[in-house]
C-alpha cells in the first residue's frame, strides 16, 4: 500500500511505504535532480543511557557515549570498511550521532540503487568483537579529547551544563574517557537490538528515482528486529530552575567567545504543538536579537558582537533552549543589553511590522529549503523523529499570532545563563 503525501503551496510530494518488516520508507522524487540523497536514522542518541528492553523488567543503564561509540563501529565490517565501498562506488558517505537520532546517510550521482543497497545493509550488520571495540576506545578518545580542546565545543556544553541539572542533554555525545571505558562488545549489541529495529528506524531518500525499486529494496532487505515492542526511555526529572547562572573557563582564544542561554520551560509534548512552539521561538529570537533587528544593529555598530554572532533554539518533547553567542570583548555587556531588550518588549510587545517581516522571511527560507536534496533529507528526518511532518512548516507558520510571541517572550526569555570562555593572558 502506497500512501501519497501532497503539499499544493510547494507542488511536491512523499510517497510512503511501510515494509513487512515494520519500516517506514519515504521518497520525495525530484525530477531532473543530478544528485540523489538517502538517510537511514533510528531514533536513538546520546540521551538514551537508561531504558526498559521490551520483554524485560528491569531498567538497563548505559555508559555515555556508547551511542555515538555504536555508530563508529557500524562502518567497520569483518573484510573490510564501508567507507571503501561507497568509494568505489562514487558516492560520498557519512554518519552522525546528536542528542537523541543516530544517522547514517550517503550521496550520489550514479548507481543510486548499489548505494542504497550498500546502506540498508551495513546499518543491519553489526560486527563487535574484543579486539575492534578495544581499538575504537583510542580512536574515540583522541576525538574526546579534541573536542575538550575545542573552545566553542566547550563553550556549548558549558552553556548547558548551567541550564540543566540532571537531563541528560547536559553530557557530551561522545561520553567521557572514563564512560567509554566501560563499553564492551555485550553492552554494544544489547543497545543495537534494542534501537535499532524496524520500527524505531525511518529511511529517507530524495532525488531523481523511482520509488517502487526502493520499497522492492527495503522489502527484500530489511529484516524484522529481534527485540519486539516500544522501548522505555527513561529521563531524569529535570526542575524548571537553572543549574548555574554562569560557567566561565579559560582556554586558548585571542577574544572571549559566549553564549547566554535560556530554558525552556513549556516542555512534554510533540508533533505540531511542538513544531508551532519551534516557528514561534524562532520568530520570537529573530525579533529579539536577529540581523535586522535594532538590537544587533547596535551592538554590532558598537563593537560588541561580530559577524559570528548567532542564535539557535533546540526543542524536543521533554526539554529545550535558545542558545544566543559569539565573539565579544565584553559578553557580560551584551548579556545586559540582552535583558534590557527583553524587558522593554515584555513591557510594550513586539511590532506588527516586524512580526510580518519575518514571518514572511521564514516562509521565504522553508520554500528555499525544497532546492536542495541534502537540506530536504536532514529536516525530513529531524520533523519525523519528533512526529512532524515537514509539510506542516508553512501551515504553522501561517497560523502564528502576535500574541503567541508576546506570550513566549513572557514564559521563555528568564532567568539567563552565560557561559564564557576567556584568553588563558585574561586575569
Amino acid at each position: 500500500m502506497r500512501e501519497i503525501i501532497k503539499n499544493n503551496i510547494l507542488n511536491e510530494e512523499i510517497v510512503h511505504h511501510l515494509t513487512p518488516s515494520g519500516l517506514n520508507v519515504f521518497v520525495m522524487p525530484k525530477k531532473g535532480y543530478t544528485k540523489q540523497y538517502a538517510i537511514y536514522a533510528t531514533h536513538y542518541g546520546s540521551n538514551d543511557s537508561k531504558f526498559i528492553v521490551p520483554g524485560e523488567d528491569k531498567p538497563t543503564e548505559v555508559p555515555d557515549g556508547i551511542a555515538h561509540f555504536l555508530e563508529h563501529k557500524m562502518f567497520e565490517e569483518e573484510h573490510g570498511n564501508i567507507f571503501d565501498e561507497y568509494s568505489k562506488l562514487g558516492a560520498s558517505a557519512n554518519a552522525f550521532t546528536n542528542f537523541n537520532m543516530t544517522a547514517y546517510l550517503f550521496s550520489s550521482t550514479d548507481r543510486f540503487y548499489d548505494c542504497l543497497k550498500v546502506l540498508v545493509g551495513f546499518v543491519q550488520r553489526p560486527y563487535f568483537t574484543d579486539e575492534n571495540v578495544e581499538k575504537e576506545k583510542g580512536i574515540i578518545g583522541q576525538e574526546i579529547r579534541m573536542y575538550e580542546d575545542d573552545p566553542n565545543w566547550r563553550v556549548y556544553f558549558n552553556a548547558l551544563d548551567a541550564l540543566y541539572k540532571v537531563h541528560p542533554v547536559k553530557i557530551d555525545i561522545a561520553g567521557t574517557i572514563e564512560s567509554i571505558s566501560k563499553i564492551n562488545k555485550d553492552l554494544l549489541y544489547k543497545c543495537y537490538y534494542t534501537f535499532y529495529t524496524p520500527q524505531n528506524m525511518v529511511l529517507f531518500v530524495v532525488g531523481d528515482v523511482d520509488s517502487e525499486e526502493v520499497f522492492r529494496i527495503a522489502d527484500e532487505m530489511v529484516k524484522p528486529g529481534k527485540v519486539k515492542g516500544e522501548v522505555v526511555r527513561i529521563y531524569p526529572d529535570e526542575p524548571k530552575s537553572v543549574n548555574k547562572t554562569q560557567v566561565v573557563q579559560d582556554m586558548m582564544v585571542s577574544i572571549p567567545l559566549f553564549n547566554i542561554g535560556f530554558k525552556d520551560t513549556d516542555v512534554g509534548y510533540d508533533g505540531y504543538k511542538l513544531l508551532k512552539k519551534g516557528i514561534e521561538m524562532e520568530i520570537a529570537l529573530n525579533i529579539l536579537i536577529g540581523k535586522s533587528s535594532r538590537l544587533y544593529n547596535d551592538l554590532y555598530d558598537s563593537g560588541l558582537i561580530d559577524n559570528d554572532f548567532g542564535f539557535d533554539f533546540e526543542s524536543q518533547k521533554d526539554y529545550g533552549h535558545s542558545i544566543i553567542g559569539g565573539e565579544s570583548r565584553e559578553p557580560y555587556a551584551v548579556m545586559d543589553a540582552i535583558v534590557k531588550e527583553v524587558e522593554r518588549i515584555k513591557k510594550e510587545g513586539i511590532a506588527e511590522g516586524d512580526f510580518d517581516r519575518i514571518k514572511r522571511f521564514i516562509k521565504g527560507r522553508y520554500i528555499k529549503m525544497f532546492n536542495s536534496v541534502e537540506n530536504i533529507a536532514h529536516a525530513f528526518v529531524s520533523y519525523y523523529m519528533k512526529g512532524i511532518s515537514i509539510f506542516d512548516v508553512y501551515k504553522a507558520v501561517e497560523e502564528v499570532k502576535i500574541q503567541d510571541i508576546n506570550s513566549r517572550f513572557e514564559e521563555h526569555f528568564n532567568n539567563p545563563v552565560i557561559s564564557i570562555i576567556n584568553p588563558i593572558s585574561a586575569k
